[in-house]
Order: C-alpha cells, then structure tokens, then sequence
C-alpha cells in the first residue's frame, strides 16, 4: 500500500497545513486543483 505525501515548506513543522497524506492520487489531484495547483505529493510505501 502506498500513500502521497505534500509538505508545504512555508508552513512550520507541527502547523496543521505543513504536511497532507492523501490514500490516492485522485484525493491528491482533488485538493490540489483547490488548493495549490502548482504543487506536488511524492508516492511513499506504508510498512505494515
């Protein structure tokens, strides 16, 4: 299982908008097109 992982390095680290996990990539391309176009999540496999 894999996730996708934004960080928005103008955010803090422990601030609530600093890093998003989205389950897939349409959650991820959703909140972009709302929220920052021009961003980008990173795929990052989950250990179970």
């Amino acid at each position: 299982m894999t996730v996708f992982v934004y960080v928005n390095t103008s955010k803090q680290v422990g601030d609530a908008d600093h890093i998003k996990v989205f389950a897939t990539t349409d959650d991820a391309e959703k909140w972009f097109e709302e929220n920052d176009p021009e961003g980008v999540a990173f795929e990052y496999e989950v250990l179970e």
